[in-house]
């Protein structure tokens, strides 16, 4: 998710929030996102009816936020364009490189909203189209779009819906898109009918084998991250730690001496090192580079970003809420890290918990007992772009929304410095 700033007519600057939803190839490797976006802190939905020169900022300004850290092989993003932006070519503001005009389910197939598409194609944009089920009255919008996206959860996951309409757009060239993936099962199923990108929350969910358990050197990382979590941590045991891992130190001194530190001469000790960053703040940064550690695969290095953000969105709620009474920060910190261990290793996570003892309050939170649980629900609902359940949650937790959305922001930040270590 991205924070950026949008001009108005008053002159006022107002918040506008952009979730990032990733895509994947046929391989699972990461092909683009998907920007969902809001207008403003008070709207719902990503409902964009502001004047051009607002929204123009708020895409662009979006654009460059959620591309920032990505590699130039996934550099892509499809945002949302309703028929009165794609009438007045607002998406001429953009990229045509890595930018996909995406048209919204909503639209109606005009002459106008037609020729606004020819525009953009022969400029060279690549242009998609959202929430096809096989609509006769959508049909006139497929001899202008790259990028057809199915809604298989829309169609009941029927195989004889989804081959139906596969069937329909067969006389095109365009990529199929397989959104709304929920399941492993239901992504090979769609990579068996033919499709070529698919987007939904597969990617989140553990695979399970039977019988897997965790091998020695996950186990071995996972126990550190507990250590690492203790109250009473010692810094002497983090710089035996880095002395036994010369690829942790390398990272650390890479980190400390980044430009972000501003620090007069170079760093070059790990005691050093660990007396600038603190022992809360070295100790942090060891589990997030652990974490990146653990599963270096394409798609596991989504989940790790994913999970790094929310441990510290998770750290930052409970000290704005005062949750953070029950427990250190540091507490809320490791349930966020490790809430998508089970996908990132595909493995329950009540076998998870079984292996690593964690301390109750963890425990509850990441299994959904207790009330802490609530935080990470909202976390979930801000990383889906589910506006309307987010603002409820923050209605029960009494916390404003843009004091929340700062909060995101600060996280996002925070886990792209940390792991861009």
């Amino acid at each position: 998710m991205v924070k950026t700033l949008a001009h108005n007519p008053t002159q006022d600057f107002e918040s506008v929030f952009v979730a990032r939803q990733p895509i994947f190839s046929r391989d699972e490797l990461p092909w683009g996102y998907e920007l969902l976006y809001r207008a403003s802190a008070e709207a719902l939905t990503a409902d964009v009816t502001d004047d051009d020169m607002a929204t123009q900022s708020v895409i662009a300004d979006g654009v460059s936020l959620a591309l920032e850290g990505l590699p130039e092989e996934r550099s892509r993003v499809l945002i949302n364009f309703p028929g009165k932006l794609l009438v007045e070519g607002t998406a001429f503001a953009l990229p045509s490189e890595n930018c996909v005009v995406e048209v919204l389910e909503t639209v109606k197939p005009t002459r106008e909203v037609l020729d606004a598409l020819g525009r953009l194609r022969d400029a060279g944009y690549t242009i998609a189209m959202d929430d096809y089920g096989g609509e006769e009255e959508l049909e006139p919008f497929l001899e202008y779009v790259d990028i057809i996206k199915v809604d298989l959860l829309a169609l009941g996951n029927d195989l004889r819906k989804i081959s139906k309409v596969m069937e329909k757009l067969t006389p095109y060239k365009a990529s199929l898109l397989a959104e709304k993936v929920e399941t492993k099962e239901v992504f090979e199923i769609s990579k068996k009918l033919g499709f070529d990108l698919f987007q939904g929350f597969f990617f989140s969910r553990p695979e399970i084998v039977p019988g897997k358990k965790l091998n020695s050197n996950e186990l071995t990382k996972l126990q550190l991250l507990q250590e690492l979590g203790k109250d009473d941590f010692e810094p002497k045991h983090i710089a035996k730690i880095l002395q036994s891992d010369p690829s942790l130190s390398f990272r650390l001194f890479r980190h400390i001496n980044s430009a972000g530190f501003s620090l007069a001469s170079k760093v070059d000790t790990l005691d050093r090192a660990v007396t600038i960053l603190g022992q809360r703040a070295i100790a942090q940064w060891l589990r997030t580079a652990i974490m990146s550690d653990i599963n270096p695969s394409p798609k596991a290095g989504e989940l790790v970003f994913l999970s790094v953000q929310r441990a510290k969105f998770l750290e930052l709620l409970a000290l704005q809420t005062g949750f953070s009474k029950k427990a250190h920060p540091d507490t809320f910190f490791v349930v966020g890290l490790f809430s998508l261990l089970d996908a990132m290793l595909g493995v329950r996570m009540s076998d998870i918990l079984k292996t690593l003892p964690l301390n109750e309050l963890i425990a509850c939170t990441l299994e959904g007992s207790c009330e802490e649980h609530t935080l990470l629900k909202l976390a979930h609902s801000y990383e889906r772009g589910y506006w309307s359940d987010t603002d409820k949650r923050l209605k029960g937790l009494n916390l404003d929304q843009r004091t929340a959305d700062n909060l995101y922001v600060q996280a996002r930040q925070w886990a792209q410095k940390a792991l861009a270590s």
